[in-house]
Order: structure tokens, then sequence, then C-alpha cells
């Protein structure tokens, strides 16, 4: 964290990080399948560059492409999708992008908290306001929105 507390060096690093394993992935197999090109990237690539994920989400739109980016080349080290565009060729090696991931990780953090489930800190886990408007469609556990002073 910089001193505008700002991850941009971290992400930076762990996308430097990525970079080199991934270049270690393409000069140690050169004919990888499908198989195990997901094995590979999940457990060496992916693990770097969602590390401490739930702390410095990238939320500006170059840093969020400067991750997506490491993907979008591991994609092309399979050779049988490496023609295909980036979204084809994540639904042929069945992954799905990084930033979808991340809102979903967030997404399921959330629901834990909402409904009790996991060992949270009470002082530092946000408080979430469950609605109590009930004039429209939804669920029982639709959020209240905060208002930001």
């Amino acid at each position: 964290m910089d001193s505008k507390l700002s991850f941009s060096d971290h992400i930076t690093e762990k996308v430097d990080k990525a970079y080199s394993i991934l270049g270690i992935i393409k000069r140690n197999f050169q004919h990888v399948d499908k198989v195990a090109f997901v094995l590979l990237y999940k457990a060496l690539v992916r693990s770097h560059l969602e590390y401490a994920n739930t702390v410095c989400f990238p939320y500006k739109q170059y840093l969020i492409e400067v991750v997506e980016k490491v993907q979008k080349r591991a994609t092309k080290l399979v050779h049988e999708c490496k023609h295909l565009p980036y979204i084809e060729r994540l639904k042929y090696l069945k992954l799905p992008t990084l930033k979808y991931r991340r809102h979903r990780g967030d997404m399921i953090e959330t629901c834990k908290i909402l409904h009790g489930l996991g060992l949270y800190d009470t002082a530092v886990a946000p408080s979430l306001m469950v609605s109590q408007v009930s004039h429209t469609r939804g669920n029982m556990y639709k959020l209240q929105k905060c208002i930001q002073v």
C-alpha cells in the first residue's frame, strides 16, 4: 500500500510474479493440453493474481485490465484454442474471468456475513442493514443502501 492507500504497487508486483511463472510454464511445457494447462494455471498462476483479493481488490479499470491481461496471455498457451477470441478460449477451458471471480467472492462473503456464517470479528466486519421496505418485489435479504456523508 502506498501513501495514497492504493494497492497498485502490490497488484503490479503480483502480476509480474504471475508473468514470470507463466514464462516458466511456457518454457517447460512445449505442447500443453487443456487439462494440464488448467491444473498448472490454477495452481501456479491464478493463485498469485488472487492473492489478498479481499483486501486489495483492483477497482480501477486499468488495474482490472492489467490483471486480466495475464489470463488472456495464459490461455493462448493451449494450442487447440490459441486462435479463438478470449471469451471463447475461456469457455473452451471452462474458466471464468478474474473479474467475475472477484465479484463472486465478494457476494459469498456478503452472504456469510448476512447469515452469520463463518467467524467474523463484529468490530471489523461491516454491519449490513436488511431493508424494511416491502412495497417492492424482492426477498427478505434485500440490503439497505448506506448513505455516505
